[in-house]
């Protein structure tokens, strides 16, 4: 994802790509729960930072998107003006692998 600016008045999702590798080989992470946190500068997400989070139906190569909703509209989680460090975790058994996905710049 590296670095992202959007619009505090959009409502789209914000995507990070995942590339998940078991025993060498790209494994589906799409059946393992995933959650985005949206922390304010270089912040650590907490317990309760974390926010439900969806895997996208395509993937190319490999590569999966987990993405939030993120905006005022309507399921959309609402940011303030700001720049955001963008956190991932990913729920398998028995690694639960948190990822520093980027910044996300709200305008």
């Amino acid at each position: 994802m590296a670095s992202i600016a959007k619009s505090r008045l959009d409502t789209s999702f914000v995507q990070v790509p995942v590339q998940a590798i078991v025993d060498g080989k790209s494994y589906d992470p799409t059946a393992d729960v995933v959650k985005l946190a949206f922390m304010a500068g270089w912040a650590l997400p907490g317990s309760g930072d974390w926010h439900a989070g969806q895997w996208s139906t395509s993937a190319a190569a490999g590569i999966y998107l987990a993405q939030c909703l993120v905006g005022p509209g309507t399921g959309g989680l609402n940011l303030a003006a700001g720049t955001y460090t963008v956190w991932v975790q990913i729920t398998d058994n028995p690694e639960v692998p948190v990822i520093n996905a980027g910044t996300l710049a709200v305008t």
